[in-house]
């Protein structure tokens, strides 16, 4: 939980550079660590729970089921649980994601 969230690698396969799938879920009163990832654009939708996510240059954004939302690459980001149960949402990455394109940016020692 490095990031501040449990991640599931859904789909994420060399063979389909053109995108990734990951499930994520973050616990109630968590905010995950700020973070940007170079050269890929990432959409979250959220399956359940309630959140805000924050985007750089961008007003947060209140965000529960059903909600899609779209970062475009290099910007920094994350997300935060405000419900009393998991939030949990898709990670969409096009191109698919890889751990180096991954920067943690967050000015916290840990998470």
């Amino acid at each position: 939980m490095e990031e501040g969230c449990f991640i599931l690698e859904s789909w994420n396969r060399a063979e389909d550079p053109e995108v990734s799938i990951a499930r994520a879920r973050v616990r109630p009163g968590v905010t995950t660590r700020r973070h940007r990832l170079d050269g890929i654009v990432e959409r979250y939708l959220i399956l359940d729970g309630l959140g805000t996510v924050e985007i750089e240059g961008m007003t947060p954004r209140r965000v529960g089921a059903g909600d899609l939302v779209h970062i475009p690459a290099g910007l920094g980001q994350r997300i935060r649980n405000d419900g009393e149960r998991d939030l949990v949402f898709l990670a969409i990455c096009t191109p698919r994601f890889r751990p180096p394109a991954y920067e943690d940016i967050d000015p916290a020692s840990g998470p």
